[in-house]
């Protein structure tokens, strides 16, 4: 989306009944709030003095919040919509152009094929008989590249003289591409109504003139047919959205519609409006209110496409932000979720200005509480606003929480759905590659020339260079091949382009026993043999498929008599897929491995092709064409991981008899994995209300990782914000972390020291995050500030609660003294001993000193 452009946020508000409600709610608290600052300046202003400056604040914080919070809350999900789209308009414009990219090569190497050639030429002196021969060799070709439905050869007035679809014969054509054909020394791309496929709505059609063999005067036209329609069906079936909420379309430069993947929703050749530059508005089209995005084509490997061509995704916006939570956190490793939300200001700011504002709330009543425990008298005029406040801010935090639950789920599951989609396009993008091999291999055993060269029994001086110019020809078109060669019947390569290699040449040695064998085994010239992934000398040792298909008898189809490889250049090519797939991101890393999990080709350095990438065996085991997700820990980051195991394309992995299983998996970090507070239920720790005619002592409780503690409230003053400390590289020891500079009860901007209450516990510095708090705490005139994880309450607890702590003469007992027995026995609370924590945090200032 568009960050530069306004967001108007009243036109998407009324489609977002979550976000409503918030609104709703977060109105409602700040009038409550604003009543309660009001009710104590006017009752008790004495008395609420203290705590009016903190009062304001939350009034003014909730203010605000009613302004931006639902402002980003909007624009979170706007444009989370808009990535979701834009990510399936993109791969739809790139997907069609890698596909069509081939189809150039294509044209351009058939065109100039000898007996094509010869044929249209009028060279054979028996044409009939000749005619069954090329319809037989077009026919050969198009049950290889299955991606045309016809091939038409005419000559340079138009007249057809040979296609293969029989159920549209054809004379002639008046097609002005023809012309166009003619005079071009390039492919002509053609995308219309015409008269070569007149059942057709519209053709995208392939031609290159052809020359004579003889003399190079232009003789006629080949057209190749691409099958337009079923290619988009497969395209828009693989990347639609399950939920049918949205429409994908292709686009000409004009704006219509191409094709598109629900026509009785947007018909061909209505013009529709556009989004080039993600503006965040609403389009309208047939009445109806859109969220569009609109991509045009990155080209690939220098091949834009047609001319003007774009990918478009249009959702109207009623249903835009329904559904699409399939991947909830509920169901992931809460360890990891709650790992994961600590890096909230990284991933969803909206999400972390909810987390920020409601430990504020906590912080303002607790600090409310802790500021009136155990005094009596005037000050209890208080206690009504103090018990509005809890109440309010009960109410505050339940809000802040279903807000923090619904963000967070509709980000995760939104990433999830990425990670899945992005892994998706990559293993198709694989799949669709390796056909084209397939098809080139088998294409090319083919060749007169070499099916003649390897026949014969006995090879003169010019056979071999003959070989070597047909091969290095092919190579010259097709880039992604680093060597094709030729081999006979026992295995042993006899051209080759680029023979060079370490020790000598590649011509002269043989291909492996195995191999031979699988090609010498091939019953017809449908049938081909890959080469396991594995290191090859034919690839400089690194690992790659190699092709291969047989070499007939041109007299006898069932005589073998070599074959033909392609090493196919899966170094760059695989590399350059996953590059193109996670489009530069810095935190996002990708890679195509085998069932085994052993890497086949990796943007990250740190696991080099050969490697194993540890994943979990069930993904492994992905049953074809399924994908998943999950939230891992990846390299000490927390990530999203999405999977696919590859399904083939068309034909190719799915009825033609091979199967090599691949899986993509993307990796997108979010942030270093930190220490887990704890994962104890928030529901545990919630106290019940004891009777109220019982009076006890108040306690200022805490969380430390997942534990509560507490301290006598009379010793503690406040909670600040643990972003407000000031890390010190000298001080009281390991646990003291830095100081809390002018505080309120201080003179003269003194400082407080701050420890690390964790790391008095467990030995290990505690990591701050957005929730953690510094409690200061004073004993006689001392103060010091103690770093928790997050702020509990402010309870009363009678003495028969209060129980010694059986640990007590463990290394750490001393600091717990007593255990606080809560909710009947079910919940313990750990009470600090204040005096043993003075003592020792002081003997550590002095040592220090």
């Amino acid at each position: 989306m568009n960050s530069t452009a306004p967001l108007q946020i009243d036109t998407f508000l009324p489609y977002m009944r979550d976000v409503t409600r918030c609104e709703h709610s977060l109105r409602e608290l700040s009038l409550m709030w604003r009543m309660i600052e009001a009710s104590a300046k006017m009752n008790c202003p004495l008395e609420a003095k203290a705590i009016l400056p903190t009062m304001a604040a939350t009034r003014v914080g909730f203010d605000r919040l009613e302004q931006e919070l639902v402002s980003s809350l909007v624009g979170e999900k706007v444009a989370t919509a808009f990535n979701e789209i834009g990510i399936r308009a993109q791969y739809i414009i790139d997907i069609v152009v890698r596909n069509l990219y081939e189809r150039t090569a294509d044209v351009g190497f058939l065109a100039t094929d000898n007996a094509l050639c010869a044929f249209v030429a009028g060279l054979h002196d028996n044409q009939d008989d000749n005619q069954e021969m090329i319809r037989a060799r077009l026919r050969a070709y198009r049950n290889k590249y299955t991606v045309y439905d016809e091939i038409i050869l005419l000559d340079v007035t138009g007249n057809i003289l040979m296609q293969i679809d029989d159920a549209t014969a054809l004379q002639h054509s008046a097609d002005p591409l023809i012309a166009i054909t003619l005079a071009s020394d390039t492919y002509v791309e053609t995308m219309r109504a015409t008269d070569l496929r007149p059942g057709k709505q519209q053709a995208l059609i392939y031609s290159r003139r052809m020359l004579h063999p003889d003399t190079g005067a232009v003789v006629g036209v080949l057209c190749l047919c691409f099958n337009f329609e079923q290619e988009m069906a497969g395209i828009f079936h693989s990347y639609r959205d399950p939920a049918g909420r949205s429409n994908m379309l292709l686009l000409d430069a004009e704006n219509r519609v191409i094709e598109s993947a629900d026509k009785l929703w947007v018909p061909l050749g209505a013009v529709v409006p556009t989004n080039k530059n993600a503006t965040p508005e609403l389009m309208i089209f047939g009445g109806r209110e859109y969220l569009v995005r609109t991509f045009a084509a990155e080209g690939y490997q220098g091949y834009m496409g047609p001319d003007g061509w774009q990918g478009q995704v249009m959702i109207p916006v009623d249903v835009a932000f329904a559904g699409g939570r399939s991947h909830a956190p509920e169901a992931l490793d809460p360890v990891i979720v709650e790992g994961l939300l600590s890096h909230a200001q990284s991933f969803c700011p909206p999400l972390y200005e909810i987390m920020t504002a409601a430990e504020t709330i906590r912080r303002v009543v607790w600090n409310g509480q802790v500021m009136t425990a155990g005094q009596d008298g005037e000050v209890l005029k208080l206690k009504t606003i103090l018990d509005q406040i809890s109440e309010t801010g009960s109410r505050s935090d339940a809000l802040f929480a279903r807000s923090i639950d619904d963000l967070y789920q509709t980000v995760l599951a939104s990433s999830l759905r990425d990670a899945e989609f992005v892994s998706h396009l990559l293993v198709d993008l694989l799949d669709r590659n390796l056909y084209e091999r397939s098809d080139d291999c088998r294409w090319w055993a083919l060749t007169p020339e070499l099916r003649v060269a390897l026949a014969g029994a006995e090879r003169d001086g010019k056979t071999i260079p003959r070989i070597n110019g047909v091969l290095e020809y092919i190579n010259r078109l097709y880039t992604v091949y680093t060597r094709i060669f030729v081999y006979d019947y026992d295995g042993c390569i006899v051209a080759c382009t680029h023979p060079e290699q370490e020790g000598g040449s590649v011509v002269g040695t043989k291909i492996d026993a195995g191999t031979l064998e699988q090609v010498r085994a091939l019953r017809t010239e449908q049938n081909y043999h890959v080469s396991p992934f594995t290191p090859t000398p034919l690839y400089d040792g690194a690992p790659t498929y190699v092709y291969h298909a047989a070499i007939r008898d041109p007299d006898d189809d069932r005589s073998v008599v070599g074959g033909i490889g392609i090493v196919f250049d899966s170094t760059h090519e695989f590399s350059a897929m996953l590059h193109g797939g996670v489009g530069g991101k810095a935190d996002v890393s990708a890679f195509f491995v085998n069932r085994q999990g052993i890497v086949l080709s990796s943007t990250d350095p740190s696991r080099p092709v050969g490697a194993m990438l540890e994943i979990d065996a069930s993904l492994l085991a992905l049953p074809n064409g399924r994908s998943a997700s999950r939230l891992v820990i990846h390299d000490g980051q927390y990530a999203i991981m999405g999977c696919t195991a590859s399904s083939g394309y068309r034909e190719f992995k799915v009825s033609d008899g091979y199967r090599e299983d691949v899986l993509a998996v993307v990796f997108d970090s979010f942030g270093a994995l930190r220490e887990c507070k704890g994962i104890n239920n928030k529901a545990d720790t919630v106290l019940m209300p004891e009777s109220a005619d019982i009076r006890g002592r108040e306690f200022a409780t805490f969380f430390v990782d997942g534990s509560l503690f507490a301290l006598p409230a009379e010793y503690v003053v406040e909670a600040r914000s643990a972003s407000e400390l000031a890390p010190v590289s000298m001080g009281g020891g390991a646990a003291c972390i830095g100081v809390l500079a002018s505080h309120r009860d201080t003179e003269n901007d003194q400082f407080v020291w701050v420890y690390d209450l964790g790391h008095l516990l467990r030995g290990t510095l505690s990591v701050i995050d957005s929730g953690s708090q510094i409690v200061i705490v004073r004993l006689g005139d001392r103060m010091l500030g103690l770093l928790v994880s997050e702020l509990h309450g402010v309870p009363q607890f009678n003495d028969a609660q209060i129980v010694p702590n059986p640990f007590a003469g463990h290394a750490d007992g001393m600091l717990v003294t007593h255990v606080i027995k809560a909710n009947e026995g079910r919940l313990l609370i750990q009470a600090v001993d204040i005096a043993y924590l003075f003592g020792v945090l002081l003997a550590k200032i002095r040592i220090a000193a």
